[in-house]
């Protein structure tokens, strides 16, 4: 009877245990499929330190509806000074001196939309760049913990300079045009490296929303925010105030 009950014990333990015996290799295939893919996402990131973007995760969802993409990389050398700090100017003025979180510019958020109906971002221009160049278009808590983990890789592996060289490549300016390269062409006829500084303030007003503010015509609001960004590019310094980040 003793015999029989330590078989019939053990066989119960076996019985409990074969779950877990079988959800461990796929738990460890799961780990090691993550691993591999953070390790990949790593090694672009380092290559395209010096590679230029042939497209970002935001160009393949046109791609894939079948809409064709006015995109053409330009280097930092050959885009108006103008438009550098005009973005800036308008989307993180902070850029120069944070690692790719404002958290000042994120409390002032926060604040802001407990009490307005209008909700306010306070994304860096390192945040937009890991979004547009890794991710999907949408809110979550996922895409928002996969874009803080690659805006730290970004931040940890380019200068600043290359980050706002990307930024000025894979924004999108205007319905399937993406770059200064593609929306100085479309929008004014002429080569990102001759913008006035107004065109430049022009093309980072419709940066929060480039589906619904046109470049051209620009409505009232974009004309006015337009001039408003050059108040700020005028109160910054001008062009001179990102010039550490050719050092």
């Amino acid at each position: 009877m003793l015999r029989f009950n330590l078989f019939t014990r053990g066989a119960a333990n076996r019985r409990k245990r074969a779950p877990n015996s079988r959800a461990a290799p796929v738990a460890r295939r799961i780990a090691m499929a993550c691993g591999g893919l953070a390790g990949f996402t790593l090694f672009l990131i380092v290559l395209l330190r010096w590679v230029p973007v042939p497209f970002s995760a935001f160009m393949v969802g046109h791609f894939i509806s079948g809409e064709k993409v006015d995109y053409d990389w330009v280097p930092y050398s050959r885009i108006a000074r103008a438009m550098p700090i005009a973005v800036v100017a308008s989307e993180d003025q902070r850029f120069p001196d944070h690692w790719g979180f404002d958290f000042e510019a994120i409390a002032d958020a926060m604040e802001h939309n407990s009490n307005h109906k209008r909700i306010r971002g306070a994304s860096t221009i390192s945040q937009q760049v890991a979004k547009n160049l890794f991710l999907w278009p949408g809110r979550s808590w996922v895409r928002k913990g996969l874009e803080a983990a690659l805006t730290l890789a970004i931040e940890g592996c380019w200068p600043k300079r290359r980050i706002l060289e990307v930024y000025l490549n894979i924004a999108q300016f205007g319905p399937n045009t993406f770059g200064v390269g593609a929306a100085s062409r479309r929008y004014f006829g002429r080569p990102p490296a001759r913008l006035s500084s107004y065109q430049a303030a022009l093309l980072a007003a419709v940066l929060p929303n480039p589906n619904q503010y046109k470049v051209s015509p620009p409505s009232a609001y974009v004309w006015q925010r337009a001039a408003d960004i050059q108040e700020q590019v005028r109160l910054l310094g001008g062009p001179s105030y990102l010039a550490r980040l050719d050092r």
